[in-house]
């Protein structure tokens, strides 16, 4: 098998991973000493890390807590590092984030609150609205995550049954200032999404929490359901006054990460398309939308003509029926290669920037024109695996995995497709 289509499609991945590594977009943003107390909170696979480069490169005084996900933590001295679970909470983010909400009690107008936010805030940080309980959050984080509902429409529903998020936790930072700092992991870089918004105003309400539930038919507990339906569990709202002086920077996107991965593709020799940062959908149905794009440049060389990488980032679903455990990148790559069929010349990556795609601890994989090839070779057949939503077992036993470990960052989905005039990867190893 060829392997140079491989390589470049890795380098490209780790390229838009390298753009949004905390220490080297956090350090520009760190505010001047407060007259009073800084401290430092936050949630999200990012989280750890990004506290260590405000340790680094800060040096006034500091303390404070921040939540990251299970081996995402990272040596600090005078910021604490607490792991929780991803993507269902637990008892360990649930005390944690009990501990922030202690932390930010009684702060003056001469206090700054500087807040890490990123991808993955909203399980690490369960603060459970009043008469809910940590259980009801796991059921329903669980019921979201299955349903094919977006990460916006999922984020909605979560805003509206918790102590914190939906700009709640900055409400109870009032009369200190907050720094929001976020590295996003959400489609058009929607504030209210990125951790559900922890900071920042939301303007979406309860009824709309509501016709979400309904229209995935997710039970929630009677308690979750009085909230919304009451309009008990609304969210801080655009013009509140206790968010005046609540300031929010992003400081990496998926966009972002686009276009260094592009940046390695172009110095490779490759045109490059990038067709969105924000595509979202049934990663299947996004898998023949793409392939349908691939074969146009393919064939008729629009909307660029090969050699060329069409990029594109964003979250999609997955809507689990069958047996498999989901995973979005490897069920819309393994659409994309049905779809294409072996078409020559194309390769293709689809990966989570965080290291994890769905339940595994994989990032995602790699389609060659061989993929669907060998895979009947060795007795397995795609379609069902398709149906069974179980990619990461299709591509785990092709050795097509692609896995990273814990990056320590998040800026989302990146999906690559590499297209060579045919027979040219054969001719240039």
């Amino acid at each position: 098998m060829n392997t140079a289509p491989r390589s470049l499609l890795r380098a490209m991945f780790d390229a838009a991973i390298a753009s949004a590594q905390p220490a080297a977009v956090v350090p520009a943003h760190l505010p001047e000493p407060p007259k009073g107390r800084l401290i430092v909170i936050g949630a999200g696979k990012a989280s750890g890390a990004m506290a260590r480069a405000v340790e680094d490169h800060y040096t006034g005084a500091l303390e404070g807590l921040v939540i990251t996900r299970y081996g995402y933590a990272v040596p600090c001295k005078r910021i604490e590092i607490v792991e929780a679970a991803h993507p269902v909470p637990d008892e360990a983010g649930l005390l944690a984030a009990q501990r922030i909400e202690a932390l930010v009690n009684g702060l003056s107008e001469d206090d700054l609150v500087l807040c890490l936010i990123s991808g993955g805030g909203s399980a690490l940080m369960p603060a459970p609205a009043q008469g809910l309980t940590l259980a009801d959050k796991q059921a329903i984080n669980g019921a979201l995550l299955k349903s094919g509902a977006s990460i916006g429409e999922m984020n909605c529903v979560r805003r509206h049954l918790s102590k914190l998020k939906g700009g709640r936790l900055a409400a109870l930072c009032h009369p200190a200032r907050v720094l929001t700092l976020l590295i996003s992991d959400v489609p058009a870089d929607h504030l209210p999404d990125i951790a559900s918004g922890p900071t920042v105003a939301d303007a979406s309400t309860c009824a709309n929490a509501v016709a979400i539930v309904a229209r995935y038919g997710i039970k929630l507990p009677a308690a979750a359901r009085q909230l919304l339906d009451s309009g008990a569990g609304e969210t801080v709202k655009p013009g509140d006054p206790r968010l005046a002086r609540a300031e929010t920077r992003l400081i990496s996107s998926p966009q972002i990460g686009l276009e260094a991965a592009a940046a390695v593709a172009r110095e490779a020799g490759y045109s490059v398309c990038i067709l969105g940062d924000s595509i979202e959908g049934e990663a299947r149905e996004v898998g023949q939308v793409m392939a349908g794009i691939t074969r146009q440049v393919a064939v008729h060389g629009q909307p660029l003509p090969a050699p060329c990488v069409l990029l594109s980032g964003g979250e999609t679903t997955v809507t689990v029926r069958g047996y498999g455990k989901g995973g979005r990148n490897v069920e819309f790559l393994l659409a994309l290669g049905m779809a294409l069929k072996g078409q020559a010349g194309v390769h293709a990556m689809a990966g989570d920037t965080d290291g994890v795609d769905g339940l595994e601890e994989i990032a995602g994989a790699m389609l060659g024109p061989d993929t669907l090839a060998r895979a009947r070779a060795q007795g397995m057949n795609p379609s069902q695996s398709l149906d069974n939503n179980d990619g990461h077992g299709f591509f785990g036993a092709l050795g097509d995995a692609v896995i990273t470990g814990p990056t320590l960052t998040n800026i989302n989905d990146f999906r690559a497709v590499l297209i060579d005039r045919p027979g040219a990867a054969e001719q240039n190893p």
